[in-house]
């Protein structure tokens, strides 16, 4: 049978400490010890069902690892504070000074910055490529390389990534793969296609809410274990840790991000396919127009769609600004940052989350000022929010 990644969070069952139906909220720091051994033993990772101290580990921030491990079919997992302190991490862990990455040139603006601009300082290089072409990603490739890195839908013009591609260049080399599934979870399943690490920032789809900041990385045991080392790992040293009832809040929530991945599809492809026989250049992967569709489809989870992320070029800055401010103001959505909220969000990236790739750059990669990045919420009438959306272009001449 077919791997199934709801199923995989449902089949886990957490009782509360009093029989509540939700597990039990470890509202501590710090753990107490019957035996001054068991803290050494603790301390050196060596007492399992032990707990230290809550940056090292806690109950509640295990559950939810447990859970999405479950869901990206990997090991283990081990929640953040954010996306970027679940990112920044996994860099640091697999590179030392000398070392070299090749990247998806189309990534997170944060991401783009930490390996452009930051990772330097440490003597660690980046190459930006397309990561769609497999023949340019071999060719930067040198026996420096540590890391091929790239997102499964890219952030924000919606490249998809050869994963089971990209996974054997990563073998061929002795590489590890390490695949952004912020924009596609549950609809794709990078590490079942052969990626090392999986990261989230849990900010987007999977909290579902916009009132959590929270990150993930899922890898193997050993992974996990060297991240969290308290004499070496990059998690444990660099202190990005998840709160305890943060944590609690995130696995209420991906209860439902199955429901949810199915109605942010559902409606992303009426709107992608109206926007585009109204002759908006739209960019979407459940789109037969998408360069990529082929590719997404052969490695989907069908029953979820092709995520409710999508584009439209209005052809200048000022139209995409006016279009925004319009559309919020008839309550069509907010011109906010951020995705996978109940609202649809729209921004334009190259002024926003992608501001921190320089202004040539974005020419390169094919982010015009035009662009408008919308994250497609829960609407119940998609077909009445897309009339609406209609008539906002048709009152400042888009269409």
């Amino acid at each position: 049978m077919s791997f199934k990644p709801a199923n995989s969070i449902q089949d886990l069952q957490y009782f509360g400490e009093f029989g509540g139906v939700n597990p039990s909220i470890s509202d501590s720091s710090t753990y107490t010890f019957l035996s001054a051994k068991t803290m050494f033993d603790t301390f050196e990772g060596n007492a399992d069902g032990c707990y230290l101290y809550s940056r090292h580990s806690s109950p509640s921030n295990l559950y939810l690892g447990e859970a999405l491990a479950a869901m990206e079919h990997t090991e283990t997992a081990n929640v953040s504070a954010s996306g970027m302190g679940a990112i920044t991490p996994v860099i640091m862990q697999l590179c030392g000074s000398g070392d070299h990455i090749v990247s998806s040139r189309t990534i997170y603006g944060g991401t783009y910055a930490f390996l452009k601009n930051f990772t330097p300082k440490f003597n660690i290089e980046t190459s930006f490529v397309d990561i769609t072409k497999l023949e340019l990603v071999e060719a930067q490739i040198t026996e420096n390389t540590k890391i091929i890195y790239c997102e499964s839908v890219s952030n924000p013009l919606l490249e998809v990534a050869d994963i089971k591609g990209l996974a054997t260049l990563a073998k061929k080399y002795d590489l590890k793969l390490v695949v952004d599934n912020t924009f596609s979870p549950l609809s794709i399943s990078p590490a079942v296609l052969g990626a090392d690490v999986v990261i989230h920032s849990l900010t987007k789809f999977i909290n579902g809410s916009s009132d959590t900041v929270g990150g993930v990385v899922c890898g193997s045991q050993n992974f996990i274990n060297a991240l969290r080392d308290v004499n070496s790992g990059a998690s444990m040293l660099l202190g990005a840790t998840m709160d305890s009832l943060r944590a609690a809040s995130v696995l209420k929530n991906l209860r439902t991000l199955h429901i949810r991945m199915q109605q942010h599809s559902k409606n992303a492809m009426f709107l992608a396919e109206k926007f585009e026989n109204d002759g908006l250049k739209t960019v979407y992967p459940g789109l037969k127009s998408h360069p990529s569709h082929g590719l997404f489809t052969s490695m989907m989870h069908p029953e979820y769609g092709y995520g409710g992320m999508l584009t439209i070029d209005v052809g200048s800055l000022d139209k995409a600004n006016a279009l925004m401010e319009l559309m919020q103001h008839k309550n069509l959505g907010y011109l906010a940052v951020s995705l996978g909220f109940y609202k649809t969000l729209f921004s334009s990236p190259g002024s926003s989350t992608s501001s921190e790739i320089p202004e040539e750059e974005q020419k390169t990669m094919g982010l015009s000022d035009g662009l408008i990045r919308l994250s497609i919420g829960l609407d119940a009438d998609i077909e009445r929010s897309y009339f609406r959306m209609r008539q906002c272009m048709e009152t400042l001449g888009v269409l």
